[in-house]
């Protein structure tokens, strides 16, 4: 008797840093201890904490009940303080201009719902974060992958962009730094493509910032303080900077220099509305977040590289692997040299995670063309577990 049919929309969505986790549970049922280096959650990992004033903050709005519905932009002492942060990195934000979001997925299911009609394009860098390419086709459009450069640092190959742009590219993808890869775009490379956006209208840039305190490079721009005429939404959060990933907080920042995002602005405000609000709680530990002093930062980030390092140094003495320098995040993107040897590098991913009990993410995930043949592993783990892990990577990579 045949079931109830999936939609298509559903049964094509793919992502791969959690797909790899269903045979990895099944390693754990039969009793087999793990290395987990696929999800770039920093709670997973000892040492890396949600700052105690985060967490006292969100424990006061529960005691005192404030956790009942809130506004659906967000709360007002929230975006003021959003607003207030875009500011100093060098933009005329305002509240107004602030929508707080479940996270920066959400941010961009409803972007993708408000501004993209059957037909449209978004043009993202290829390898990329799996929600670029999965959610523009529940809407009718397409995603177009343009090239990062692996043999120039995951630079942005800007002519690549320039070919592929056309009167359906609704949105530039910008994933400044860059997840898988680390890459940190330089200042030049941005005014670049805000040059390419600028002829053609109806084209917006999504400036991706998730990570941009975990900056070790020191030229990570905000991509809005660049544009005099680019329409540029910028999108943040609590999870990766603030490492509270799962208070799902994040929100999307409009910089319209030429007043051209009226009509896709109001249906974001109805998206935003029937969908009621974002944690009011946990909004309020974000606000002690930006409200509070953020020295503490500075050690995360120098332990995090120290980390970073690490993993760079073991990879570059592995036969077989060879990896760019990370310019900011906490992700490595190895390139597997002798990747012939294997079916693909998901095969690579699971045969690794079979023999050593070391789960990564492959690279193909990210994208088919650009990451293939490359894996993605996260260096949030403590110095011991991350030697351990390249332990039997080495070994595996001996054994094949």
């Amino acid at each position: 008797m045949d079931g109830i049919p999936v939609s298509n929309r559903a049964a094509s969505i793919e992502y791969a840093i959690r797909d790899v986790v269903v045979p990895a549970n099944e390693l754990e049922k039969k009793g087999f201890e793990l290395i987990k280096l696929n999800i770039g959650d920093p709670l997973s990992y000892p040492g890396l904490p949600t700052p105690e004033h985060m967490v006292e903050a969100f424990k006061q709005a529960l005691e005192r009940q404030d956790n009942g519905y809130g506004p659906s932009y967000g709360i007002e002492p929230l975006r003021a303080e959003i607003a207030k942060d875009e500011f100093s990195k060098g933009w005329n934000c305002s509240s107004e201009d602030v929508y707080v979001t479940h996270g920066v997925t959400e941010a961009l299911q409803i972007l993708f719902a408000a501004f993209l009609q059957d037909g449209d394009t978004v043009l993202a860098p290829g390898p990329h974060y799996p929600p670029y390419m999965a959610y523009p086709q529940m809407y009718g459009a397409t995603t177009v992958e343009y090239a990062l450069n692996p043999d120039d640092g995951w630079s942005i190959e800007v002519e690549d962009i320039r070919r592929k742009m056309n009167e359906s590219v609704r949105f530039i993808v910008l994933i400044n730094p860059n997840n898988p890869t680390g890459n940190v775009a330089t200042e030049s490379e941005i005014k670049e493509v805000l040059e390419i956006a600028k002829k053609w209208p109806n084209c917006t840039i999504i400036a991706d910032e998730i990570y941009d305190g975990l900056d070790f490079s020191g030229g990570q721009k905000s991509i809005a303080s660049l544009s005099s005429d680019v329409p540029v939404v910028t999108l943040n959060g609590v999870s990766k900077v603030h490492f509270a990933p799962g208070w799902r907080i994040g929100y999307m920042a409009f910089h319209d220099p030429n007043g051209k995002m009226h009509a896709p602005r109001d249906g974001v405000e109805r998206l935003l509305r029937s969908r009621l609000c974002a944690s009011t709680p946990a909004q309020h530990g974000y606000l002690a977040a930006l409200q509070q002093d953020r020295t503490w930062l500075s050690e995360r980030v120098a332990k995090i590289k120290r980390r970073v390092d690490l993993c760079l140094n073991r990879i570059h003495e592995i036969d077989g692997l060879s990896c760019n320098s990370p310019g900011g995040a906490f992700y490595l993107f190895p390139k597997i040299e002798n990747a012939g040897k294997f079916k693909s590098d998901k095969n690579f991913v699971l045969d690794l995670l079979h023999k050593e009990h070391v789960l990564v993410v492959h690279g193909s995930g990210f994208s088919p063309l650009h990451g293939s043949g490359h894996f993605r592993m996260v260096a949030l783990a403590p110095e011991e577990i991350l030697n351990e892990a390249f332990d039997r990577i080495e070994r595996f990579m001996r054994s094949v």
